[in-house]
C-alpha cells in the first residue's frame, strides 16, 4: 500500500478515535453534555467504516447512514454485516439533538449503549486493518 493511502486511512481512524474520546469527555460527570456526546459516538462509527472503505479503494457518497456504509463494506469482508444492528442504532444520532425541538429523552443508558456500539464498530474495523494504518494509542478507546 502506498504511503498516501496509508496516511489517509490512518487519518480517518484518528478522527474516529478522537470522536470516541470526545464522547467520553463530554459525557463525564458532573455536568455531562449527552446530546453532543452521542453525536460523537455516531461520528466515530461512521468514520471507522469510511476508513475501511478507503482502505479498499471503495468510493462512497457523502452520507451519515452507517448501515449503507456497512453494506458497501460487506463485499470486502462479509463479517462486517454483523455490525448492522449497531449502525442502525447510531445513524439517527448524526442529526438528532442538533436543534432545540429534537428532544427524544436522551439519558445515560442510551448514551452508554451508543458508546458501546461505536466502540464495537471502531474496534472491529481496526481488527480488519493492518497495523501500519492504525492510529497511535495516545488515548484509551473503549473496549481496547
Amino acid at each position: 500500500m502506498d504511503k498516501a493511502k496509508a496516511e489517509l486511512v490512518r487519518d480517518w481512524l484518528i478522527k474516529a478515535q478522537h470522536d470516541l474520546g470526545s464522547a467520553e469527555k463530554l459525557a463525564s460527570d458532573p455536568d455531562p453534555y449527552l446530546d453532543t456526546a452521542i453525536f460523537h459516538c455516531q461520528q466515530a462509527a461512521e468514520k471507522a467504516v469510511k476508513a475501511f472503505l478507503v482502505f479498499h479503494d471503495q468510493r462512497f457518497k457523502k452520507t451519515h447512514d452507517i448501515v449503507k456504509l456497512i453494506e458497501a463494506a460487506v463485499p470486502f469482508e462479509a463479517e462486517v454485516s454483523s455490525l448492522i444492528k449497531e449502525g442502525a442504532f447510531l445513524t439517527p444520532y448524526a442529526t438528532q439533538f442538533r436543534y432545540p425541538d429534537e428532544d427524544i429523552g436522551l439519558d445515560r443508558d442510551v448514551f452508554d449503549r451508543a458508546l458501546a456500539a461505536a466502540a464495537k464498530i471502531f474496534n472491529f474495523i481496526l481488527s480488519l486493518l493492518p497495523e501500519q494504518v492504525h492510529p497511535l494509542k495516545k488515548q484509551r478507546v473503549p473496549g481496547l
